[in-house]
């Protein structure tokens, strides 16, 4: 305390006079003398220069408080630190409790319903398996069976005039059976819409009746075939490549009906079916006699058409 005190008047007595020489100084100071004769004298710079420094930082104006100080006197408010804005962000607006329930549970509801839809069809799918193999493994069903018998025809006219289209007149006499394989199934065909190919090019159309075909039957049928058209060039080309064909012209038959089936006391509905036979071979009679095919290589198919909405398969 007693070298603060001495350090803090001699100090003020140079910062404030300037004048007074260190001799004097040191010698109306004992305890500074004593100092100086001791070789402390490398402290006095130091500490003069500190006192020096914080003089000087204590009479410094404050910037901030000159400018506000300004600001005020001349009458205008400090300037407000502008904040940044973005009128695109969204506004976080909090959900209540029950709004977020309300989500929760209609969330939980879709989700049971698709839970307990997808159920359902699996069930009904496996239930479907489970009485088709029951009926399969109890009454064994079968397709129905066609076979062409006899083909005759009776009129195969193919004209190429110069000035005008190639035009094409045929008539068919066609018999072929249906076969019912099944002991316990009953088959209701309503009529058969019947075409006639020839390179995939239809020279004959007709029809058969319809009919039933009961357990273990069979049952013939006749049909009269008949086409008179022109050709473009593409169909009177293939058709005359099948024409120079020596074991004659391949023909190809299709019908077309729908069936209803019986088992004992169950009944389905009515079933789109295809039947196409292949492997015939044709000749062109030759006057008024009609000209016989082969149909020894014959063999005919018998496909589902399943129609959903505007396409068959």
């Amino acid at each position: 305390m007693v070298l603060g005190s001495y350090l803090s008047i001699s100090l003020f007595s140079i910062a404030s006079t300037k004048l007074v020489p260190l001799s004097t100084l040191f010698s109306s100071l004992p305890f500074l003398s004593h100092l100086f004769t001791l070789h402390y004298t490398f402290l006095f710079p130091i500490l003069f220069f500190f006192f020096i420094k914080m003089t000087d930082q204590s009479s410094k104006p404050n910037g901030n408080g000159a400018i506000n100080g300004a600001a005020a006197t001349n009458g205008n408010p400090a300037p407000v630190k502008s904040q940044l804005y973005n009128p695109n962000r969204q506004v976080y607006r909090p959900q209540s409790h029950y709004h977020r329930r309300g989500q929760r549970s209609h969330r939980n509801l879709c989700c049971c319903c698709c839970f307990w839809t997808i159920l359902t069809l699996l069930a009904v799918a496996l239930l479907a398996a489970i009485v088709g193999a029951a009926l399969y493994v109890l009454y064994r069903p079968h397709r129905p069976e066609f076979s062409v018998t006899n083909l005759r025809i009776a009129k195969m006219n193919l004209t190429t005039p110069a000035d005008s289209p190639s035009h094409l007149v045929t008539l068919f006499n066609l018999t072929l059976i249906a076969k019912n394989p099944n002991n316990h199934l009953i088959f209701f065909y309503d009529p058969f819409a019947v075409t006639v190919f020839s390179n995939s090019v239809p020279i004959g159309n007709g029809s058969v009746t319809a009919f039933t075909s009961d357990k273990n039957n069979q049952t013939s049928l006749r049909a009269v075939l008949s086409g008179s058209q022109d050709l473009d060039t593409d169909s009177l080309t293939n058709l005359r490549s099948g024409l120079k064909m020596k074991k004659g012209f391949p023909v190809e038959i299709q019908m077309d009906t729908k069936v209803k089936m019986k088992m004992d006391w169950l009944k389905s509905k009515k079933v789109g079916i295809r039947v196409t036979c292949d492997g015939i071979r044709g000749t062109v009679p030759a006057g008024k006699s009609p000209a016989v095919a082969s149909v020894v290589d014959s063999e005919c198919k018998v496909d589902l058409r399943i129609k959903i909405w505007k396409f068959s398969f």
